[in-house]
C-alpha cells in the first residue's frame, strides 16, 4: 500500500544522515528507498558503491574539519 502512494503522489524524502556540507542521504518515509546527492547535487538511488563512497568522504571530511578545530 505504502508502495500505491510514492507511485500517485511521489517519494517524501527525509535526512537520514549528513555525509558532508552538501552531501547527504535521504530515504523515503513511506516506502524505505534510500537515495544520496551525486557529483552534480541530483539525487541517486543509493547502491553499495555509493555506500562506500559516502563513507570514505564522511571520513575524510570528519579528520580535516577535526584539524581544522585543532588548529584555530
Amino acid at each position: 500500500m505504502k508502495k500505491v502512494f510514492c507511485n500517485l503522489f511521489g517519494h517524501h524524502y527525509s535526512v537520514s544522515k549528513k555525509v558532508t556540507l552538501h552531501i547527504k542521504e535521504y530515504k523515503c518515509i513511506h516506502c524505505g528507498k534510500e537515495v544520496t546527492t551525486d557529483v552534480s547535487g541530483n539525487l541517486s538511488t543509493l547502491t553499495p558503491e555509493l555506500q562506500d563512497i559516502n563513507k570514505t568522504l564522511e571520513t575524510i571530511y570528519q579528520k580535516r574539519h577535526r584539524a581544522a578545530e585543532q588548529a584555530a
